[in-house]
């Protein structure tokens, strides 16, 4: 190929013929001129294309999503990302959590070319993060360019000034297009496979049309050209090679040779080899020949190109290297290896002369024989003189040093003090300064030095005073003792080097496995030679001598791929550790091009040329190529192809080290082996594990997908219907060879019959595969790559494995090309099975194969073959016999073992029925010897091809007419609540698992999750499905039950029964769980579609965190019938929490409701819901409060304090929130009691005999505070609350008129959300509350605040009819006004709440010093009687509530700090702690079950004293985020106090995600640690981190 031909490719990697999405016509490119602008990329025409206002607008687009950390990299396990080829263009979407560090003014950095051009390495593209965290926080590359891509996130730091941080690295490699010819397919879709394949001539005909493959198509055939012939004789071996079903070859090197006649020994890298050339004398050095050769074979034959690119070194005797020794040259310890490895072996060589005048054997026969030249070994290394190469010439030191002393040129020591020091102590000094000159260097004898200059002001430093003669011989005992390590290092250095030496010739000359080499000469000397000599002449004598010792390559066992043992501080060479290829010479590249830049302009041009021709490289001792070079060189040759397929082999010894080559090189396959595998349990695992892809029934790509719409990528068109499927990580791409062109054969490592069975289960693998020619045609032994010059045997029929071979390979590449993704592979015994199946058609290929290890004779044993639901149809089988006994070599060809192939008649094939239906089996035939294969069709017939789309359609419609109430159903029902709707039916439960904690889909959404995520089959889920449809009939069962009471479920079980019965009665059972999977994720999906539908503007254009805690909403809010809010129908209602609060009493809280109401209904926009619980509470107003205990408003309960005040504020967050919201107030309720509080039954005549507006039940509730409130509870006494005391029933609330404050309670009630009564009466708390809290807790303070400042507001807008309320104040009835009540709270608030952080300002509020216990912080109360003052004092976080409903109370610089200090001392992971850790009475693990006699937690006691809410972190939460923006780092910066918030949430979206209940607990112990007595999901947990959510929206909106 030309380089103008090789432009046209860059242009034509996309195929607009192959595609839905057609992109625009390509100009013609011409001959590119300097005035010419550089053609189109296809990312170029990408770009265009989705730039266009229509484009392609109906077409869905594939979305791959890559969820990245919080620092902005890689899981570990998406290190490697691989995509496929864009055939056509598709989305990368790289994805984070809001709040994470990177989104932080976060910049994704890339060098993927996403503004189109071509690829530069380095060259760092940026797009800028979303900055919105209330939105998912994703970048969207569009993908039409192969290639490997590197990226990274870059952020600022958290604190202002400071470098912004570079994120870890992430890579993406794309699969390069391969584009070859059609062919005629041997097994049309859709049609009746054909007979007699073994005979069949006319399928597998190459097409003048082209044909785009995956990796998974190439079929690839190792050839070396001079075992061809020259180019015009190579035209026999394509039409072999394309008739056995090859489509690409694999082209050991063709450049020229050096001397050894090795392919990988390149003489010279830019000409071809003239043994092969039919013009060898060509001035282009035979490229246009090369080309043509090649573009026959792919245009007539359909054969690709791949050959071998060697950069490690190049042939000994390359003309070039001498006039650039350089390459490799041997000098300094930046360059290569120490010079003592090139004496050493010169001394080696010198002695296999000498052998026979010394009377030593020459040839080795026996261990005598060596053991008789060992001493002569030793005595050659001793008489080097090696040592010198390491140590001090301390004599020649001290005099030098002696000179400099005598003659004053000491230089001043400036280094540590000296005085005093030993001997040993000043050596550490010596090394430790750095002063040593060629230290551990070994670049010449006696190098390692100090300058004398140096050393004589060392001297006179560490022993002052002291004479010259003294001084000189002081420093010679500092070197001698200097000396000791080095000559110790030597001498280890040296005997590594005498045993590899000794041991080699045992193996090369002794060994009966070894080469047995013969006799010791000068051209077979004791050693190989490990350096090459360049001759001195004309050329090379204006070198230094020392740059004509060139080291030889080799390899080395368990060396670190990332390191060059030829480099400094290696000493491989000097040890003998390298096993070398004699024939080359290493290359050194250095550090980049500037170390080297003749070598490295070199090695490009040479990369440049083959990818102008070849369709692909294979990097030959990949772990030996340095990573920067191999970037360069592949970088090279995809800049002339971009479409450039890159092969390695690859051994690190290490899978992460493989990634790392992989991802970073773009490496698209390595080469794996199946003869690697030992034996037939081997052998299945690398099938398995190389080869599988997905196992059948695979669930993920399925489930996991979703749809979606595709934003306009660049500010023009439309959006665009996408498929987003989330990625997990790949594994390195294989091309699986049977057997390599440079390993052992069949016949040698197994047995010659072997090579059937193994070349036929080769093809059944998901990867691109393998071979060589002499493992097809049978030849027994290796071939000698470097000295074998005989030619293949081509044209004398179908030898060998041939035939079975044109069928399978072919098969092999319809099979991937046609969507056989799914794999199994079964072993047993000598047998191993494979079974590929297509997933839609769930048609699929059988292979049966009898392993032929050595010592395997006869049938074997067996059980039949058994498939369940499934029709099996013979296509072919064959045994292979050989008759080695007649094989001969042939001087001039390679001919394969003399052998035949036997077709195998059709077997048994019966059928049957078990448990699971009918079944089909194939017996394997008694006469079945090892090497015997069987080849079959299989038919899921009864599956239906339409299965998937069944499953996975209608579920939108069927679910779209469901309200919140019906999806709670669908999606939830924890146990109890199950149980109160249905009179009996709980939970699911799971064989092996256990129970499901909903019995709706959230429920199943567990295992599957856990099973679909990993393709688990073996999950217990996936075995109880195995074992029958019990799962099937619960789903569907539940939801139809239920159809009476809600009559819109009955489209969902309509919907669930149609896809049930067609799994049961057509799917095998083995394929239950995938279609289960299926249908489950299916609904689950349509169900938080239809419940986001139903959603909030915010919520619907919310991350996942939002759209999770929405449906907490729904998870809360379910008809459960004996806890209506009505007394006399089922109503739906809000549960407190989950699963402790399902039914009955204990279901519906008055505070609960009232603190999750605003989050879970109104900012979620279920407004009919947040209606209907006000309306349903305020009937039951008493005493001027709503109850705590609702009781379907039956039998309320009366004891909490606070519950008035949120139900205002509810009320006032419903007119402000919900459209025409102030309608709300002109609402009637019917009145549970009568009007003079009298207790009534609620079905008593009296009970909702009368009515009041919403507007009248505020001012009521405002009104009889003002009045103040006494009374005692309905049925105080042990039948209402076992463990109160009697003085707990009488309820007081009145007005501080001097400060407008609300008090009540008294020590033995809890009136507030801190409600725990003690119940233990061995320790003695029983009847004593915890947190009595009875003065005036700042919470209620904020909310009275809030109400009155609301009323206010719309008096003034004419929108309330009264002023204020009638009170008693100082002796005088009156009223107060809402603004004079409001004023008085404001003027009092911080002055009676408010510790300040200096003490000197202390009498300026309302402080007792004496009961401070921490400053800066905002009191918990405010007047609780004397006895228990302190506890106004105790830090915790109910101060955050004020500061969001009325923030005016608060000074922000003063709210700021106690906010920072809550941060510091009460946030733990996911709640707030509720005491302050420093409080004697802090205890942070809750165990309500505790029956200690210790009274501070016994029986949970300290319930709210440490452990950690989490509802009250949305408060801080809100707070932070209104008061930072005021007086904090968020002033200057709204942003970043956005992201203070987000960053906090990342833990409570990763407990949901990761959380069967999927909701927020109701709180944590110590650090966030589980608490068992906790509610797992908890409805105010949820909301009041939905109010966070929903005011980060408003300000970003803002």
């Amino acid at each position: 190929m030309t380089i103008p031909s090789a432009l046209h490719k860059v242009t034509s990697a996309l195929d607009p013929t192959s595609k839905k999405i057609q992109l625009p016509e390509k100009e013609a490119i011409q001959s590119p001129s300097k005035s010419q602008r550089t053609p189109k990329t296809p990312q170029d025409e990408a770009i265009a294309y989705f730039s266009s206002a229509d484009g392609g607008a109906k077409e869905t687009i594939q979305v791959w999503e890559l969820w990245l950390e919080d620092d902005g990299g890689p899981a570990a396990s998406k290190s490697y990302i691989r995509l496929p080829p864009p055939f056509k263009p598709y989305i990368l979407r790289l994805s984070v959590n809001p709040g994470t560090p990177v989104t932080r003014n976060g910049v994704l950095k890339s060098d993927f070319p996403m503004d189109g051009g071509v690829f530069q390495r380095g060259a760092w593209k940026e797009r800028k993060l979303p900055s919105d965290v209330s939105k998912p926080i994703q970048v969207d590359l569009l993908i039409a360019n192969p290639g490997a891509f590197c990226y990274f996130i870059e952020y600022d730091e958290l604190t202002h000034g400071l470098p912004r941080i570079v994120g870890r690295k992430g890579y993406f490699n794309v699969d390069p297009i391969i584009s070859l010819p059609a062919r005629t397919p041997f097994f049309p879709p859709g049609e009746t496979p054909p007979t007699g394949l073994l005979i069949d001539e006319s399928s597998g005909a190459v097409l003048p049309k082209r044909a785009q493959l995956s990796l998974d198509g190439l079929i690839i055939l190792s050839v070396l050209a001079k075992w061809m012939g020259k180019t015009n004789q190579w035209e026999k071996h394509f039409n072999e090679a394309s008739r056995r079903g090859y489509n690409m070859l694999h082209w050991a090197p063709l450049q020229q040779r050096g001397a050894s006649g090795s392919p990988y020994s390149i003489f010279e890298q830019l000409k071809y080899d003239k043994a092969i050339l039919q013009k060898p004398d060509a001035a282009d050095g035979g490229v246009k020949e090369i080309e043509e050769a090649i573009t026959l074979a792919r245009e007539k034959y359909g054969l690709g190109a791949v050959t071998d690119v060697v950069l490690n070194h190049t042939a000994f005797d390359s003309e070039w290297l001498l006039e650039h020794p350089e390459a490799v040259r041997l000098l300094t310890r930046q360059h290569t290896t120490p010079r003592p490895a090139v004496d050493l072996e010169d001394a080696i060589m010198a002695l296999s002369k000498k052998l026979p005048s010394l009377g030593l054997p020459t040839t080795l026969n026996s261990p005598p024989d060596l053991n008789a030249l060992i001493p002569h070994i030793k005595s050659a290394i001793d008489g080097a003189r090696l040592y010198e190469y390491y140590v001090f010439d301390v004599q020649a030191s001290v005099k030098s040093a002696a000179a400099a002393l005598e003659a004053g040129k000491e230089t001043p020591w400036k280094g540590p003090s000296l005085a005093g020091k030993s001997l040993e102590q000043l050596s550490e000094v010596v090394k430790a300064e750095g002063i040593i000159v060629n230290y551990r260097a070994y670049s010449e004898r006696f190098g390692t030095t100090v300058k004398p200059e140096v050393a004589a002001g060392f001297a006179k430093a560490a022993w002052p005073g002291e004479d010259t003669t003294s001084l000189a011989s002081k420093w010679g005992k500092v070197l001698d003792i200097l000396n000791v390590d080095l000559y110790t290092e030597c001498n280890e250095d040296l005997s590594s080097a005498q045993d590899q030496i000794i041991g080699r010739l045992r193996y090369t000359r002794i060994d009966e496995h070894g080469p047995r080499l013969g006799e010791i000469n000068e051209k077979s000397p004791l050693v190989e030679p490990y350096f090459t000599r360049l001759a001195k002449n004309a050329t090379t004598e204006k070198h230094d001598p020392r740059a004509l010792s060139l080291a030889n390559n080799g390899w080395m066992w368990g060396a670190d791929p990332l390191k060059n043992f030829a480099e400094y501080p290696s000493k491989a060479y000097i040890r003998r550790e390298v096993i070398v290829w004699g024939d080359c010479v290493k290359l050194r590249y250095g550090k980049g091009p500037e170390d080297n830049p003749w070598l490295w302009q070199h090695m490009i041009d040479y990369a440049e040329s083959l990818a102008s021709i070849f369709d692909g490289f294979r990097l030959d001792n990949c772990h030996s190529t340095p990573l920067h070079v191999g970037e360069a060189i592949i970088d090279a040759g995809r800049r002339v192809n971009p479409n450039l397929y890159v092969m390695a082999e690859l051994f690190t010894g290490s899978e992460e080290m493989d990634i790392k080559f992989v991802r970073e090189l773009g490496i698209n396959s390595l080469v794996r082996e199946a003869y690697n595998g030992h034996d037939p349990k081997d052998f299945a695992r690398l099938l398995y594990r190389y080869g599988v892809g997905k196992p059948i029934g695979s669930m993920d790509n399925d489930c996991l997908s979703s749809s979606g719409e595709l934003p306009s990528l660049f500010g023009k068109g439309g959006s665009r219907p996408c498929t987003v499927t989330p990625l997990s990580g790949s594994a390195p791409h294989a091309v699986f060879y049977d057997v390599t062109h440079d390993n052992e054969t069949p016949r040698d490592k197994r047995t010659a019959e072997d090579a059937l069975s193994t070349g036929a289960l080769v093809t059944f693998t998901r990867a691109a595969l393998g071979s060589n020619k002499s493992f097809d045609d049978l030849y027994p032994k290796l071939l000698d790559l470097v000295t074998d010059n005989r030619t293949y045997d081509v044209g004398n029929g179908e030898g060998g494995i041939g035939k079975v071979k044109r069928v399978l390979n072919h098969l092999h590449t319809e099979m991937m090309e046609g969507g056989f993704t799914e794999g199994h592979v079964h072993e047993e015994g000598e047998y191993i099975m494979v079974h590929r199946v297509h997933p839609v058609t769930h048609k699929g290929y059988m292979l049966v194969a009898h392993t032929a290890f050595k010592g395997f004779s006869g049938r074997g044993w067996v059980k039949p073959i058994k498939l369940s639901r499934t029709k099996i149809s013979y296509l072919m089988g064959a045994t292979l016999k050989t008759r080695y006994d007649e094989f001969k070599e042939d001087p001039e060809m390679f001919h394969g073992i003399p052998s035949t192939l036997e077709e195998i008649s059709e077997p048994v094939i019966r059928t049957g029925h078990d448990h699971d239906g009918v079944y089909t089996e194939v017996v394997v035939p008694e006469k079945f010897e090892p090497g015997s294969i069987m080849l079959f069709t299989t038919d899921m017939d009864e599956l239906s091809p339409d299965i998937d789309a069944i499953c996975s359609s209608g579920a939108d419609e069927a679910f779209a007419d469901l309200d919140l109430v019906d999806l709670n159903v669908i999606l939830h029902r924890a146990d109890g609540e199950e149980r109160d709707a249905t009179g009996g039916d709980g939970v699911y439960n799971i064989p092996n698992f256990g129970s499901l904690v909903f019995c709706g889909l959230e429920g199943w959404m567990q295992p599957v999750r856990q099973m679909v995520q990993s393709n688990d089959l073996g999950h217990p889920l996936a075995a109880h499905l195995r074992e029958g449809c019990w799962a099937m009939d619960y789903v569907h069962d539940r939801v139809q039950k239920q159809v009476v009471d809600l009559p819109r479920l009955s489209k969902p079980a309509k919907w669930l029964n149609d896809r049930f019965v067609l799994i049961r009665s057509t799917c095998p059972s083995f394929m239950r769980p995938k279609y289960f999977s299926l249908v489950i994720y299916t609904a689950y999906k349509a169900a938080r579609k239809a419940v986001v539908e139903q959603s909030s503007d915010f919520v619907a254009s919310g991350h996942s965190l939002t759209h999770n805690l929405a449906l907490c909403s729904v998870q809360m809010y379910g008809l459960v019938k004996s806890a209506s809010i009505s007394p006399s129908k089922p109503v739906a209602s809000l549960a407190a929490g989950l699963p402790h609060f399902a039914a009955g009493w204990a279901r519906c809280w008055g505070r609960d409701v009232f603190i999750s109401l605003r989050g879970l209904f109104l900012t979620t926009g279920n407004f009919a819901a947040a209606r209907e619980h006000i309306l349903a509470f305020g009937t039951t107003l008493k005493h001027g409060l709503i109850p705590n205990l609702l009781d379907s408003t039956r039998n309320p309960r009366y004891n909490c304090r606070d519950g008035p005040w949120w139900f205002i504020q509810n009320i006032q967050d419903y007119t402000k929130m919900c459209p025409n919201g102030l309608a709300i107030l002109d609402d009637k309720v019917k009145r549970r009691f009568p009007a003079d509080d009298t207790w009534v039954a609620w079905d008593h005549p009296r009970a909702f005999e009368w009515e009041s507006t919403v507007a009248e039940l505020v001012q009521e509730i405002v009104q009889r505070h003002a009045e103040g409130i006494e009374f005692r509870e309905h049925n105080a006494g042990p039948n209402l609350d076992m463990d109160m005391r009697d003085e707990g029933f009488n309820q007081k609330i009145w007005v501080d008129w001097e400060t407008g404050l609300i008090y009540g309670g008294n020590r033995y009630n809890c009136g507030t959300w801190m409600d725990k009564m003690g119940s233990s009466d061995r320790a003695g708390n029983k009847g004593l509350p915890a947190t009595p809290r009875d003065g005036s807790p700042i919470e209620i303070t904020g909310l009275l605040k809030s109400t009155l400042t609301w009323l206010d507001g719309l008096r003034k807008k004419g929108l309330w009819k009264l002023d204020g309320v009638q009170a008693t104040v100082r002796g005088e009835k009156r009223l107060v006004t809402y603004k004079e009540w409001a004023d008085l709270i404001q003027k009092n608030f911080e002055r009676l709440y408010y510790v300040p952080a200096d003490p000197s300002l202390d009498k300026d509020f309302a402080i007792n010093p004496a009961m401070t216990n921490r400053r800066g912080i905002y009191k918990d109360v405010y007047g609780t009687p004397k006895d228990r003052e302190w506890s106004d004092y105790q830090f915790r976080c109910n101060f955050t509530l004020p500061m969001i409903v009325a923030p005016e109370l608060f000074t922000p610089e003063r709210a700021i700090d106690a906010l920072r200090l809550a941060d510091a001392v009460l946030r733990g992971p996911l709640g707030m702690k509720t005491l302050d850790p420093s409080d004697s009475q802090y205890r942070p693990d809750y165990d309500n079950s505790n029956d200690s006699t210790d009274q501070s937690v016994a029986k949970g006691w300290n319930y709210h004293q440490g452990p950690e809410w989490v509802f009250p972190t949305g408060w801080f939460l809100l707070a932070y985020l209104k008061f930072d923006r005021l007086a904090g780092d968020g002033k200057k910066d709204p942003q970043r106090t956005l992201h203070f918030i987000s960053n906090i949430l990342l833990k409570h979206a990763q407990h949901i995600e990761n959380d069967p209940w999927r909701g927020l607990p109701e709180l944590t112990n110590s650090n966030g640690s589980y608490c068992h007595d906790s509610c797992n999901t908890q409805a105010w947990s949820a909301s009041t981190i939905l109010d966070v959510l929903e005011e980060a929206h408003r300000i970003g909106r803002e």
